[in-house]
């Protein structure tokens, strides 16, 4: 299973962007996904994840009411919709797969445990004036 970040870039704060993670090798209806992140000098956070079915999503509290999560099938694809971006969403993004028949917890355990077992190689969001 491959994952391949896109969309990371220098924006002004309370702007908006969107990062895209094509899945190859696999589909999404056997893949929980989710968006981690890692800032200089900090630990990887899970920010936001989405299960296969799409039922069910997480995301960290810092984010809640400005970050959505969604899948398109048809692409293969998971996009993280960022608006109303601080400056301490400064980060390297990176997208992370889990495999959901060898895992029986929740969504929220997968970003907040740091459960996956493929991620990419992560793309540069900066939020500056």
């Amino acid at each position: 299973v491959q994952l391949v970040e896109s969309g990371g870039a220098l924006v002004e704060p309370g702007g908006s962007l969107t990062l895209s993670c094509t899945v190859s090798g696999s589909t999404l209806k056997y893949l929980h996904i989710g968006w981690f992140r890692q800032a200089p000098g900090k630990e990887r956070e899970g920010v936001s994840c989405i299960s296969k079915s799409d039922e069910s999503t997480y995301y960290v509290d810092s984010v809640k009411d400005r970050f959505t999560i969604s899948r398109d099938t048809a692409k293969n694809t998971v996009y993280l919709q960022m608006t109303s971006l601080k400056r301490e969403d400064t980060a390297v993004y990176y997208c992370v797969a889990l495999r959901a028949v060898l895992f029986i917890g929740s969504i929220q355990a997968m970003c907040e445990r740091g459960r996956y077992d493929y991620w990419g190689q992560g793309t540069q969001v900066t939020v500056s004036s």
